[in-house]
């Protein structure tokens, strides 16, 4: 039986995966194989996006790999252009036809955009989806905390999740804070730094990696985990989709945690969600 990853319980009660596959930026060919394959391996965590063009193969890869719908957990996200009560419920529908899905388990606004300013108004159109049972799940994606005061103090609803560009090189260490008070999952993109891996090179990194005996992206997922986050990682490799699940058997010493997050580059270094979102 291969490995799953083991959940946490979210705010409005469904039950998701700390791990995750990311599907950025696989085509639909390539998400419809990898998406088939990794649930193979044990992966139950599928996230992708309208932005990333793949849902209809991110829908055949499920299709394809005969799991049951209600052990999967399927995550996507709208853009700015449905930003609106009722635009959201339309983005959540097409979202569904491309996916060829009734429900999805997390539905996220991928960016707050706030110089279009109509995201309270996206937030308020996912509040109702979740009262209609269209999602078991609601949350942000690349909100600072200012985003979030605003979206809570509108509805008093809090996101199950707020998806945000995190590794050891952008720990982000004031959102996290914030979230952990207010009980919002935080769930890292980009979690080993980039479409390079940066971080996998760091003499920190490679030396841990030895120490425990694991890849180096295996101790920088590992680092997640052991930091009270959840993270969606990309591979398209058999091998490394297998490691990169293959986390749950070591954990890091609390120095070793600190070492790494110390690797920390600033806020700076990730992107700027009040200048940059689609």
């Amino acid at each position: 039986m291969a490995p799953t990853a083991p959940t946490v319980e979210l705010a409005h009660g469904a039950a998701m995966p700390l791990l995750g596959l990311g599907t950025w930026p696989m085509d639909d060919a390539e998400a419809e194989r990898v998406v088939a394959e990794a649930i193979g391996l044990g992966y139950r965590l599928v996230d992708t996006a309208e932005n990333y063009r793949n849902e209809r193969g991110v829908g055949s890869g499920i299709k394809a790999s005969g799991a049951a719908r209600e052990d999967l957990f399927v995550t996507t996200k709208f853009n700015k252009e449905w930003h609106g009560v009722d635009l959201a419920a339309e983005a959540c529908e097409r979202g569904l036809d491309r996916l060829g899905l009734d429900y999805v388990d997390l539905l996220l606004i991928h960016w707050p955009n706030p110089q279009h300013g109509r995201y309270v108004e996206a937030w308020e159109g996912l509040v109702r989806l979740l009262e209609s049972g269209r999602v078991k799940a609601i949350g942000t994606s690349n909100f600072k905390p200012a985003h979030l005061d605003r979206v809570i103090e509108a509805t008093g609803v809090i996101p199950d999740v707020n998806q945000i560009q995190l590794s050891p090189l952008t720990t982000r260490l004031e959102a996290r804070a914030y979230h952990k008070e207010r009980g919002i999952v935080t769930q890292s993109w980009s979690p080993i730094g980039g479409q390079g891996g940066e971080v996998r090179n760091e003499p920190k990194v490679l030396q841990l990696a030895e120490k425990y005996g694991k890849t180096p992206v295996q101790v920088i997922l590992r680092w997640h985990l052991d930091s009270g986050l959840t993270a969606v990682a990309k591979s398209s490799d058999p091998e490394r989709l297998t490691q990169n699940l293959d986390v749950f058997d070591f954990e890091l010493e609390p120095d070793d945690v600190m070492s790494l997050s110390a690797l920390d580059q600033g806020e700076a270094a990730a992107a700027d969600s009040d200048a940059f979102g689609h």
